[in-house]
């Protein structure tokens, strides 16, 4: 599949660059307020989850303290969130949600911010990490083992049985990790294969300036604004397993433009 040619404001990064007081600064803030604020949320949120989730085995109560340790994360860093497109979410209408993915920062914006009930579907790997792993088991977050395809596509077919059985949406990166250098990335067919799997609409979403809170590889966090746009759910009524090529092209496409802005 032929990758689109991202202009900066289509890799949802800016190009600005910090001078070395600032940055030093930020470093140092980082270090001594940003690093441990997360840790400490993390932990604390960590175990209110799992404590709950032994009365409620849905994964809603988990879902709200995953939103709550979100907030935290974002007031701890200096992130303010300003979200287009949120209305074209339907209260109670099951969707595959698409992003793309600049940081680890994405996930507290994402939760926080989009007002549907949903699921991560997530690398095994994170499941195996201590009180955020027990956390992503009990509260319904799926896990997919990269490594086997075989087991990616069973995986990907129970998910769309969720779907359709409980009603909840998923969210999904389908450049299928984070951006090394912001562009957008080609994209995995597993989101449009479960999104027509299960017969639910597709919906793209765009992330801009994550990058600029959080660079991948790097520990040095920046306070700045976040841009979330939503765009148009994009129907899979009809469609069959073999669209799959064609709806992952029509998502990424999506993504592109709502980055352009």
């Amino acid at each position: 599949m032929a990758q689109l040619k991202n202009s900066p404001k289509e890799s949802g990064a800016s190009n600005s660059r910090v001078g070395p007081a600032p940055e030093r600064a930020a470093r140092l803030w980082s270090l001594f307020f940003v690093s441990p604020g997360i840790i400490l949320s993390t932990l604390l949120h960590g175990a209110v989850s799992n404590i709950l989730s032994v009365f409620d085995g849905t994964g809603r109560t988990q879902l709200k303290v995953a939103r709550a340790w979100s907030r935290s994360l974002l007031w701890i860093v200096g992130v303010k969130v300003e979200a287009e497109g949120l209305e074209r979410l339907q209260p109670g209408v099951p969707y595959v949600m698409v992003a793309n993915h600049l940081s680890y920062m994405d996930t507290p914006v994402l939760l926080c911010n989009l007002p549907v009930e949903f699921r991560f579907l997530a690398k095994k790997g994170l499941f195996q990490i201590p009180f955020l792993g027990w956390h992503l088991h009990r509260a319904g977050h799926i896990p997919v083992p990269l490594g086997d395809p075989r087991a990616s596509v069973k995986t990907l077919a129970k998910s769309a049985a969720m779907i359709r059985r409980r009603g909840i949406s998923l969210m999904i990166f389908p450049e299928g990790g984070r951006s090394m250098d912001g562009e957008l990335q080609p994209f995995i067919d597993g989101a449009a294969y479960l999104a027509i799997k299960a017969q639910v609409p597709i919906v793209p979403i765009a992330l801009i300036g994550v990058r600029e809170i959080l660079a991948m590889g790097s520990g040095t966090f920046h306070r700045g604004l976040v841009r979330i746009r939503v765009g148009e759910p994009i129907s899979t009524e009809g469609m069959l397993s073999h669209d799959r090529g064609k709806l992952t092209e029509t998502a990424r496409t999506r993504i592109a433009e709502l980055l352009r802005g």
